[in-house]
């Protein structure tokens, strides 16, 4: 289930990561779980607000395909998705919809929409290769979706700076090893947060096992899991999103929001 990635999406990543070093001043960051329900596109959505505030331009691709619900956490009703450029009906421009955040732009996905034609042709990489080529924004997110679907490794191809969001669920644990595994094979480099998570000790010790479990069963030995930081649980995180809104600018004091900030620091440190 877990096989290597084409050999053809590694001559994508090669190609994208030329025009990205090149031609834009844009940094790329893919954010993945594995397992659903994990928080992904939750801790996503907060981490373009505390990047905006911190003076990034910042644009967030919903990249959940069929799945998608980054409109609702920004409480918009986009005209366009990105299925409508893929398709070429609009244009990269007319499916970029700003939300009501400042510097936070939204290239939204279309919950329940199925997508079969030109499977596996890299269509859906194209767009965060036009994205990162307008050379408009300082971080482009990637939200991927739950899994590791074609769909989820397409995304995962074109980006040397990922980011593995999980919960200590045991499920969640086994499908973030999974993703290890299959991202080292191809990959120099993962960075891991936990999410619903006590205490950054726990977190830590947790991704330190999962390391050493993964080299003792073929995680290649240059392959790096850098733990970033924990969010603890938090009704705020609840309340807010049942209210379309950001738990860290509703709660910016909050210990969460202090944590997701922590996290957004080391973020900063790792990507290029």
């Amino acid at each position: 289930m877990f096989d290597t990635i084409s050999s053809q999406a590694s001559k994508l990543v090669k190609l994208t990561s030329g025009v990205k070093k090149n031609y834009s001043k844009t940094k790329l960051l893919t954010i993945t779980s594995g397992k659903g329900g994990v928080g992904k596109s939750t801790i996503t959505a907060n981490m373009a607000f505390l990047l905006a505030r911190r003076g990034f331009n910042v644009a967030v691709l919903d990249a959940d395909i069929g799945l998608a619900n980054m409109q609702v956490l920004f409480d918009l009703k986009p005209q366009n998705t990105l299925f409508e450029y893929i398709n070429g009906i609009k244009t990269l421009d007319e499916v970029i919809t700003k939300t009501v955040y400042e510097n936070v732009s939204l290239i939204a996905g279309k919950s329940g929409y199925q997508y079969t034609s030109n499977k596996n042709s890299f269509l859906f990489s194209r767009i965060v290769k036009d994205l990162i080529a307008l050379n408009r924004y300082d971080i482009l997110l990637v939200d991927t979706g739950a899994g590791l679907n074609d769909y989820v490794r397409e995304f995962l191809a074109v980006s040397d700076n990922i980011l593995a969001i999980t919960t200590t669920d045991p499920s969640a644990l086994t499908d973030v090893y999974s993703l290890m595994k299959m991202l080292s094979l191809d990959k120099n480099k993962l960075m891991l947060c936990f999410n619903h998570t006590r205490t950054h000790q726990i977190g830590e010790t947790i991704a330190n096992s999962l390391v050493n479990l993964g080299k003792k069963n073929s995680l290649r030995e240059d392959f790096m899991v850098e733990y970033i930081g924990n969010v603890s649980t938090s009704a705020n995180i609840s309340t807010t999103g049942r209210l379309r809104k950001l738990f860290v600018n509703e709660f910016s004091t909050d210990e969460i929001t202090k944590q997701l900030q922590i996290i957004i620091d080391k973020i900063l440190l790792n990507i290029h």
